[in-house]
């Protein structure tokens, strides 16, 4: 199998920015089941099979070996820091006054960057939990959202676009209620916005929302995330990949389940950002794009195959005096306090 797939037959979607972003990438979550040198061996094969934009992340703990993994492709030539798109995030722990710069140079300096092309707020709360921490832990300091809180950390986001440090603001996580009372507060607004979105947790009104104002929306978990944390698994969840529609189109076209996932992500505007170890299967990923898209009627099958399955329900973000996960989500229309 041929394993190099060249960036330039990788479509682009145009940002609000005018810049250009490819529709498909890698993630670099190892889901507390993989090293990071794991991961960042598989970035540095992810690289040169094509690959040209990398979801990271602080608290995923691989970013200084991802970094050496960047800082030896560009010096042997493999690729040039502008052919790439890399974004990163300040985790909820680094909301505070001047942390948000200290984290993005953290994060430029572990990755060997001058600049970060996205940078997202990772959680749109400070809440936050102990990595590898199971699902019934909780932080006594956590709380609901807050117009305001978010704002001050926002402030110090748009403090980085207006640095150099980072080209495009993005948000993750958020809710229509949440965006409604955020956007137009926001003197730089978001251009990119990571969201759960897979066949079997579409999102539709969200999605659109988003498209409408003019932000690009990024997929995580875009496959349903198998090997996600065990934490984030509950017995009614849906294996996106075992879904009987998903299963019929991957026979008619010969494919994992998995490569029809990211076909119908693509195609319907959304840019996924699935992770693996594995050359095969993240070579399969990236040839996705180039090859062989879904009918019309394929892509209607999966619509219909719609689930509302959320799987990274949040639940160690919760505050006290909160019911249930379904509070982070503003599932009424109304921001849950």
């Amino acid at each position: 199998m041929n394993t190099t797939i060249d960036p330039n037959h990788i479509p682009q979607r145009k940002l609000s920015t005018g810049e250009e972003i490819p529709c498909i990438g890698m993630g670099t979550f190892g889901s507390d089941r993989f090293t990071p040198e794991q991961v960042s061996a598989a970035v540095g094969g992810a690289l040169r099979c094509g690959y040209r934009l990398f979801d990271c992340a602080a608290v995923y703990g691989n970013e200084d070996l991802i970094g050496q993994v960047f800082r030896q492709a560009f010096s042997e030539g493999v690729v040039r820091r502008k052919e790439l798109f890399i974004t990163t995030k300040v985790w909820n722990d680094m909301h505070g006054a001047g942390d948000v710069e200290k984290s993005c140079r953290k994060s430029l300096a572990d990755l060997n960057l001058d600049y970060i092309d996205a940078f997202f707020m990772h959680w749109p709360f400070p809440n936050y939990h102990a990595p590898g921490c199971d699902g019934d832990a909780r932080n006594p300091d956590s709380r609901p959202f807050h117009a305001d809180e978010f704002m001050a950390t926002w402030r110090q986001m748009e403090a980085l676009a207006d640095m150099g440090l980072a080209r495009n603001l993005g948000m993750s996580s958020m809710t229509i209620p949440k965006l409604e009372a955020v956007l137009p507060l926001c003197r730089i607004k978001p251009t990119v916005i990571e969201m759960e979105l897979h066949p079997s947790f579409q999102q539709p009104e969200l999605l659109n929302y988003c498209i409408e104002k003019g932000i690009q929306p990024i997929a995580f978990c875009p496959i349903g995330s198998p090997t996600r944390p065990d934490r984030d698994k509950t017995e009614d969840d849906v294996v996106d990949i075992a879904l009987p529609e998903l299963v019929e189109i991957a026979e008619a076209h010969g494919v994992h389940p998995a490569i029809i996932c990211l076909k119908w992500a693509m195609q319907r505007g959304q840019i996924p950002i699935p992770f693996s170890i594995h050359e095969a299967e993240y070579v399969s990923n990236l040839r996705s794009a180039t090859e062989d898209p879904l009918t019309e009627d394929e892509m209607a099958r999966i619509q219909a195959a719609d689930k509302n399955c959320r799987l990274i329900k949040g639940q160690v973000f919760l505050w006290e005096g909160a019911k249930d996960w379904h509070d982070l989500w503003d599932e009424n229309g109304t921001i849950t306090k």
